[in-house]
């Protein structure tokens, strides 16, 4: 017989602590989302690891209520994967921002799509430093003037979607923070995909991007799904991921099962490293095999 499903409501993830956000934040429709992913799951505030990077979107950390950690400007990545091979049956979720993951954190991201570890990557893109009051940054386009360019943008912008699928993801989706219940129904996919995960959110910044708003974003922004597209070719899901401007998809572009870096990790077969138990007979042998 089947165990009862957990009740999770999306009341147990608040705090005391209220958002400092700037009001109309794309960061609050990624929040509520994310709760709502999280309810629909039946992963309570205790049954999972939150990793933050360094920016707006980081300061999540102070209301969300579940296991968090904050780390230092573009390291999201190298905590979670730390924390997935210590306890590999615990999700794991790292939340950053365009700046933090693609800027300070690229090379991380890279290595980590190549690897595919069982982990939710949620990039909150918005085109700019929020924290740091508006520099362009990595997913900047062409020509647009922030406070760091102020003649605009002469370089081309990281695509997060075709670098994740050339690096190797497999799982790669695209949301948009105005759209909640589309939003939590990719979280819930990309969490409950077994390998890497990532998922760009089109995230409106209302204080120092007066161009790409919610409703330039909803002018052009279509789902494709409800074309037919299957996400299975990666040529395929390249084009889409070009498509910018007059047309802009957002949902599931690849997806693919392959083993995860935990599955071949042989130290790891006969269960999480945290339920091991060392000796000091272990670790002295240990120290005589590597000395």
């Amino acid at each position: 017989m089947d165990e009862p499903k957990k009740i999770v409501s999306t009341e147990e993830f608040k705090t005391h602590i209220m958002p400092t956000w700037c009001p109309g934040c794309g960061d609050f429709g990624i929040w509520m989302s994310l709760k709502s992913a999280l309810s629909g799951l039946s992963i309570g505030s205790d049954d999972a690891l939150l990793i933050y990077g360094i920016g707006c979107h980081g300061n999540m950390y102070s209301w969300m209520k579940t296991y968090g950690f904050e780390g230092l400007h573009g390291r999201t990545l190298p905590v979670a994967q730390g924390v997935k091979l210590s306890n590999h049956e615990l999700p794991v979720i790292a939340i950053a921002g365009d700046g933090d993951c693609l800027g300070e954190g690229g090379n991380h991201l890279i290595h980590a799509a190549k690897r595919n570890p069982d982990i939710t990557l949620i990039i909150h893109d918005n085109q700019v430093y929020g924290l740091t009051t508006g520099q362009a940054s990595p997913t900047a386009k062409a020509g647009f003037k922030t406070k760091s360019t102020p003649e605009g943008v002469t370089d081309e912008p990281i695509n997060p979607l075709t670098l994740a699928i050339t690096a190797g993801a497999t799982f790669v989706a695209r949301g948009f923070a105005g759209d909640i219940p589309g939003l939590t129904k990719l979280i819930e996919e990309a969490i409950q995909h077994k390998g890497f995960s990532l998922l760009d959110v089109l995230q409106p910044c209302v204080s120092f991007d007066k161009v790409h708003t919610y409703q330039w974003y909803r002018q052009r922004i279509y789902t494709f799904e409800k074309e037919g597209y299957v996400p299975n070719n990666k040529f395929e899901a390249y084009k889409r991921a070009l498509e910018w401007e007059e047309k802009i998809p957002v949902g599931v572009f690849y997806k693919e099962e392959r083993m995860t870096s935990e599955q071949r990790e042989s130290a790891l077969a006969s269960g999480p490293l945290v339920k091991s138990s060392v000796g000091v007979k272990d670790i002295e042998s240990l120290l005589r095999e590597f000395m």
